[in-house]
């Protein structure tokens, strides 16, 4: 009875220890990270970071790495990214692709609220959803993330000078459905990053598009760290032969 309470406990231990360490961030968590490495003041953040990034063929923010793994096979790092991906990204639906075979794992999670602003008129609240390839060979993983757009709930009436909504304002819960009349002020958008700032000085939405360029890079850096960590050590640093 004894072996069963000590087996029960690790194995506890061991499940909250996988939900630690495959979470990629909170937004919260993200956001402090930004401010760190970065600095809180998000205009000149902003500018910064784009001083070293250059927009890809299709004008979308990418960034790419290559992870050296030396003596690991591709089967073996299939195994370690594919119970990383499936343990982080809950939403089953994110998983695009995931071919063994040719050693390739696609990803398109949606960060919701990444940023978000209230100006004198208007409320935004900025997602993203980027792709996150992951290619897979004997020895090497290779991590591409890009991003071209930013997905916008915009409240044309939750600025500071806006006369506050009854209970019927939805703003910040989700996106509206296709047909959804409850609220004609209250709609989506899709900012391309291409068009506004950083790349972009005469951006009206300045402040908003500044903080979700900042965040999206933020979450560039914790992605690729977080499949680097599982191409060396495992999710939670004893997937090995060894048992």
């Amino acid at each position: 009875m004894e072996k069963i309470r000590i087996w029960a406990l690790s194995a506890i231990i061991a499940l909250f220890a996988t939900n630690l360490q495959a979470q990629v961030m909170k937004v919260a968590d993200l956001e402090k990270y930004a401010k760190e490495n970065y600095g809180d003041k998000w205009v000149d953040a902003a500018m910064n970071i784009a001083r070293d990034i250059t927009l890809d063929k299709n004008e979308s923010l990418t960034y790419q790495e290559v992870i050296e793994a030396p003596g690991k096979t591709k089967e073996q790092l299939y195994v370690s990214l594919n119970y990383w991906v499936t343990a982080t990204f809950k939403d089953k639906q994110a998983i695009t692709l995931n071919d063994k075979e040719s050693g390739c794992i696609i990803v398109s999670p949606t960060i919701t609220s990444i940023a978000s602003h209230t100006g004198t008129l208007n409320n935004y609240a900025v997602s993203i959803s980027p792709v996150i390839r992951i290619d897979i060979k004997n020895g090497k993983v290779r991590v591409t993330y890009t991003v071209q757009t930013y997905d916008v709930l915009a409240d044309i009436s939750g600025g500071w000078l806006s006369i506050p909504e009854s209970d019927e304002r939805t703003y910040g819960d989700s996106k509206r459905k296709k047909d959804d009349k409850t609220n004609a002020r209250l709609y989506d958008e899709q900012w391309e990053i291409a068009k506004h700032y950083p790349f972009v000085r005469k951006d009206p939405q300045k402040r908003t598009s500044a903080k979700a360029f900042v965040m999206t890079h933020a979450y560039s850096n914790a992605i690729i760290d977080k499949v680097e960590e599982a191409v060396r050590h495992g999710i939670v640093g004893n997937e090995d032969d060894d048992w």
